[in-house]
């Protein structure tokens, strides 16, 4: 099990297939997703990252997390998660995270904080009918009707389905696809909605119940300095060194050719 990411919710758009057809998509930012502690088995008795997102103020950071970032070196985040993974999956603290640590076509999990609607009426909230229109119907139409039997049980059971508090609370969607990755602007697209309001945050996570693709990276897709994925800036680090020998032996030949036209003078 690998690590998963905090994004940021941008808000939905669309995207065209190369079918023709339109597919709705959700925009998350996952710009500046850094590894903040870790957690081991000997000093915790559980293994996790610990992740941030969003630059805070220092001055709107308490001291004792002033403390937290300052012992590993790490600008203060404003959110904080974190997400259990295998021993061998964990990430060293203050490396940061690229968009290309999900692929196309993988299925994910998204996890939210839903939108509050305030006291609902059962209609709203649980989808019941209603009451007639007419035939003796009057000012009750969208009431919830009955909630309990006679004298016995003489109560109303728990967890009866009426009117009350909707939305804002924790919420996981399941099976959603990633349709495709920017890593340059930190965006991941996902298809279809997730749950929170634009500007809130939600994770993501490799899906419970879809097999992962594979060529996953792993433990995870990490940022060199120069914004670039690591196993980029690696394979063009040894394109470089490749090419150093080439270029050291044409300057070699250049130099034999000079010392034959000079001793043939």
């Amino acid at each position: 099990m690998r690590t998963g990411l905090v994004a940021k919710k941008v808000g939905m758009t669309r995207v065209f297939a190369e079918s023709g057809e339109h597919v709705p998509v959700t925009v998350l930012n996952v710009g500046g997703v850094q590894v903040v502690a870790q957690r081991t088995a000997e000093t915790d008795g559980y293994t996790a990252v610990q992740l941030g997102i969003g630059a805070a103020k220092p001055r709107n950071v308490n001291k004792a997390m002033r403390g937290h970032f300052a012992k590993v070196k790490v600008e203060p985040r404003k959110k904080l998660v974190e997400f259990r993974v295998d021993p061998e999956n964990l990430v060293d603290v203050g490396a940061e995270l690229s968009a290309e640590h999900f692929v196309p076509g993988q299925y994910v999990d998204v996890i939210g904080t839903s939108i509050g609607k305030g006291f609902a009426g059962a209609m709203k909230r649980h989808n019941f009918g209603g009451l007639e229109a007419t035939h003796g119907v009057s000012i009750s139409h969208r009431s919830h009707g009955s909630t309990g039997q006679c004298q016995d049980p003489g109560k109303v059971f728990k967890g009866k389905k009426m009117a009350g508090h909707m939305g804002d609370h924790r919420t996981t969607v399941q099976n959603l696809k990633i349709v495709s990755t920017d890593p340059a602007r930190g965006l991941i697209l996902v298809s279809g909605g997730v749950p929170g309001s634009d500007n809130s945050y939600v994770l993501i996570k490799d899906s419970v119940k879809k097999a992962a693709p594979d060529g996953l990276p792993m433990p995870a897709a990490l940022l060199s300095s120069g914004n670039a994925p690591v196993e980029e800036a690696q394979s063009e680090e040894a394109a470089a060194d490749d090419a150093a020998p080439a270029e050291n032996a044409d300057a070699g030949a250049t130099e034999s050719a000079a010392d034959a036209d000079k001793k043939d003078d």
